[in-house]
């Protein structure tokens, strides 16, 4: 089952009108420009993971409901066999696979992420964005350039990188065949200090 952006964004739309927040608050804990919400929220651009992440915060919904417009429904354990997370295709050529979407009150949001080789992306600053909590990535396949605030790190199978993702951090596949990562986000809540 995919997601069309589309639909995503009514989905925002309606939610953040039931929950009675104008644009310009949903913009701010988004953490973008007004305008570039009021895009978002027409359908008129992809999302980030991080747009989609802060909104379901403010609505005080799993992102997963932004996703699909159910919220989920087990609470024991949650069973994805191969090939079948859910998938969430909201950012141009990168492919997020959520590994527990029909699992209630998680305190991580585990991925199995897809990310396609740029030729373009090589040679360019890597985009850097933050959401809250911390982020655990460990790749699967191929090479990932991670880039955290200054520091640039280049990541091989078998290599993992965890860290506070409330700081600026961007990620790049390396590799002709792409990059393959399992990315595990903990929410805020559940650090503690």
């Amino acid at each position: 089952m995919e997601a069309t952006v589309a639909e995503i964004a009514e989905r925002v739309r309606s939610l953040r009108e039931t929950e009675g927040f104008t644009q310009k608050e949903m913009a701010d804990a988004a953490g973008i420009s007004l305008n570039e919400y009021i895009d978002n929220e027409s359908g008129k651009n992809d999302f980030s993971f991080t747009f989609l992440y802060r909104c379901a915060k403010k609505l005080n919904v799993e992102m997963i409901e932004l996703l699909t417009g159910e919220g989920p429904k087990l609470s024991e354990y949650t069973v994805v066999l191969k090939d079948e997370g859910f998938l969430m295709d909201i950012r141009e050529g990168c492919k997020f696979y959520h590994l527990a979407s029909n699992f209630k009150h998680k305190t991580v949001e585990p991925f199995l992420v897809v990310a396609p080789y740029d030729k373009e992306l090589q040679n360019v600053p890597v985009k850097l964005s933050t959401h809250e909590g911390q982020e655990f990535d460990y790749i699967l396949e191929g090479r990932l350039k991670f880039v955290y605030e200054k520091h640039v790190e280049i990541l091989q199978p078998g290599d993992s990188v965890f860290y506070d993702s409330g700081r600026a951090h961007g990620m790049i596949a390396l590799d002709r065949g792409g990059c393959k990562f399992l990315a595990i986000v903990i929410k805020k809540e559940t650090v503690r200090c």
